[in-house]
């Protein structure tokens, strides 16, 4: 059974960090690109960053290039995201998804998503 798991979202004040985790069960990991997306009240949810399956090129929005890292640990079959610097508009509820293509923004084509992890950035 193919599952992801969410978890290291919390309460953080603005300027601070957290590092996100999503653990896969079911496949392997490396055999996938993986993408991180959040999702804040009232708005569409949005793609935040991607690590192909091919060559491990990491892909990030523009709103979050340069605070936050994404990464792969296909031994723990877990990928992290990275967040520093985190400001009151990061705030949102943060998935993974999975697709078995190539890294894209759109929500379309990724087939598995975890529950989400809420990150909350207020003073």
């Amino acid at each position: 059974q193919v599952q992801l798991v969410e978890s290291g979202g919390g309460l953080v004040q603005p300027g601070g960090s957290l590092r996100l985790s999503c653990a896969a069960s079911g496949f392997t990991l490396d055999d996938h690109a993986i993408g991180w997306f959040r999702q804040a009240p009232g708005k569409e949810r949005e793609g935040v960053s991607c690590i192909s399956r091919i060559d491990g090129s990491t892909y990030y929005a523009d709103s979050v290039k340069g605070r936050f890292t994404i990464s792969r640990d296909n031994a723990k079959n877990t990928v992290y995201l990275q967040m520093n610097s985190l400001k009151p508009e990061d705030t949102a509820v943060y998935y993974c998804a999975t697709t078995s293509g190539l890294c894209k923004w759109s929500l379309e084509g990724y087939d598995y998503w975890g529950q989400g992890t809420q990150v909350t950035v207020s003073p």
